[in-house]
């Protein structure tokens, strides 16, 4: 049986800070956290230290964040706290959960079908229009629908801007104004509804019907919304009538991790929460408990003197600061610097550093090819990040459902046993086999074994069952044991013992598309989110290119001490 801890338990541990947002229960509250100051620790005390005193009844509490897998982690934690019945999700996910709910009571019928996706449909419309594009043009429309929509821009409001924004290549404003009709009318026609559009009805619905609005609020009392920098007008105006004429919000964030802004995000809420709710209680978080002083130093001179820049503290003592500095090294050629990565990677794996500990971070995924060649060389497993989802392999599919399948046996066997063994019969093996393609599919199924490990003593095998089915759900995939290589814009929210920045010339980070200081100043800070992810070391390296295509060192690197 799992021991929960008592409230009491719940406040110990957190610094005075923390503490002071685990006890500010009622009323507006924005808490200022930086990277690797905690934040999720200080909020989930906070619901837990608010379901355990009695003040939040758990079935009334909503905290809500960005991705499914934080709102499974999130979920996770408060389990562990003891705070059963906190709903955790993103804003879509409870906005499509109430939309299903009330749409057959004010509107009639089930609610229209999701689309999967907007890039197939955009590709439809512009072949109607007789026009022709590219795969990237047509991901950029998709993404300037979803700017208008979560913007809260009619087409005619889009057309009276379309000066300011980009277009994708292959059309003119006049185009690309006619793709976005064409787009509304066939979903229109088909009785489908996008991403966006989930919100905007259910936002449009709770605003029109005050039965609806009414139950919503009976239902939810008491809000969390974390990654607050990254809310959208179209989110922020959900929860504004989520909450109604109540105020009892507890916002989280970090101006200087806005990496959204070209999906329609501002960090405008965070910084303005004050003049929003003139009695909210504002709380800094700046101890930095990741990462070495000197990688916190480094981060601090990057975002020095910018909007909302906190000034990250490092409680970490460093005891061999110079072997340990951030470095920056400056490559000839990109099958320079993706070699020179590999072997640095090599060589830590073999003074100890787990490969699950190490990352290779970049802007664009068109830079990940050559790295994950180089490092397969070395005979290093990897794992690129934002590909094929872990429990979305057909290999892990099969094991979780032997898996189930044993659970539904009564058995007396210890819970590795009877987990190793139904992974026997999927295929795996106590050796490693030879070859990146079984060595990968043994790391999968070994990393559901590892979960055992992670389960309170005396798990059941239909409890761990459970498990596996709550974090497919809500892919809060396990630790494989193999290099990260992800765009920066997927590691937000992670961290690495050694991280590896690379590509960091002028061109590609900044991007080249950056000319102006609004666009500029969003890549500085993708780069501090990018370097506030490592805990122990920091390698930045950049590449000069070739006659044609000559580069210099990003001017990031000049900024945070870096060049001389």
């Amino acid at each position: 049986m799992q021991v929960t801890p008592s409230d009491a338990d719940v406040l110990d541990g957190l610094d005075p800070e923390q503490r002071e947002i685990a006890e500010s229960l009622r009323g507006p509250v924005a808490v200022l956290a930086g990277a690797g100051t905690g934040k999720t620790r200080a909020i989930t005390h906070r619901i837990a230290h608010g379901v355990r005193s009695g003040v939040y009844a758990p079935e009334r509490v909503l905290a809500v964040t960005f991705t499914r897998k934080a709102a499974g982690e999130l979920q996770g934690r408060l389990r562990a706290l003891g705070a059963e019945g906190v709903r955790a999700q993103t804003f879509h996910g409870a906005a499509l959960a109430q939309l299903n709910h009330f749409w057959p009571q004010f509107v009639g019928g089930s609610a229209p079908k999701m689309l999967p996706g907007k890039v197939a449909t955009v590709a439809q419309v512009i072949e109607s229009l007789g026009l022709r594009l590219g795969g990237e043009a047509l991901r950029d429309v998709a993404s300037e629908i979803e700017w208008r929509k979560t913007t809260m821009l009619g087409i005619d409001g889009y057309a009276s801007r379309i000066a300011e924004r980009p277009v994708p290549q292959g059309l003119t404003q006049e185009q690309l104004i006619e793709v976005h009709r064409g787009y509304a009318a066939l979903l229109e026609e088909r009785r489908q509804i996008d991403f966006e559009d989930v919100l905007v009805l259910m936002t449009g619905m709770l605003e029109s019907e005050p039965r609806a609005a009414l139950q919503v609020r009976e239902r939810y009392r008491f809000f969390t919304v974390d990654e607050f920098q990254d809310v959208s007008p179209l989110q922020h105006a959900l929860l504004r009538v989520w909450l109604g004429d109540r105020d009892d919000v507890c916002v989280v964030g970090d101006a200087s991790q806005t990496i959204y802004s070209f999906a329609g995000a501002s960090s405008s809420y965070l910084l303005r929460f004050g003049a929003e709710y003139p009695h909210a209680r504002q709380i800094r978080l700046e101890r930095n408990y990741r990462s070495r002083e000197s990688v916190v130093r480094l981060a601090n001179r990057l975002m020095r003197d910018r909007p909302g820049a906190l000034t990250l503290r490092a409680t970490r003592t460093e005891h061999a600061p110079d072997e340990h500095a951030p470095t920056f090294e400056w490559f000839a050629s990109e099958h320079d610097e993706a070699e020179a990565v590999a072997d640095s990677i090599a060589a830590a794996i073999r003074g100890g550093t787990p490969a699950s500990d190490i990352a290779i971070l970049y802007r664009t995924n068109a830079q990940s090819a050559r790295f994950e060649s180089a490092l397969q060389e070395r005979g290093i497993s990897v794992r690129v990040h934002g590909a094929q989802r872990f429990f979305e392999r057909a290999d892990v599919r099969q094991a979780v459902m032997l898996i189930r399948g044993e659970a539904k046996v009564a058995d007396s066997r210890p819970l590795f046993q009877i987990v190793s063994d139904a992974l026997r019969a999927s295929g795996w093996t106590a050796k490693a086999p030879e070859g990146a393609a079984a060595r990968e599919r043994w790391e999968a199924l070994g990393a559901l074994l590892s979960l055992v490990d992670e389960m309170p003593a005396g798990t059941t095998i239909r409890a761990f069952a459970d498990e596996l089915v709550a974090r497919q759900r809500t892919q809060h995939e396990p630790t494989l044991e193999a290099v990260t290589l992800s765009a920066i814009h997927a590691a937000k929210g992670l961290e690495w013992s050694l991280v590896h920045v690379v590509g960091l010339s002028e061109g590609m980070l900044p991007i080249a598309h950056a000319r102006d200081e609004t666009s500029v100043d969003e890549e500085r800070r993708l780069c501090y989110v990018a370097f506030t992810r490592a805990r122990d070391v920091l390698r930045l390296s950049g590449v000069a290119g070739g006659a044609r295509s000559a580069r210099e060192p990003s001017r990031f690197v000049a900024e945070a001490g870096l060049l001389a």
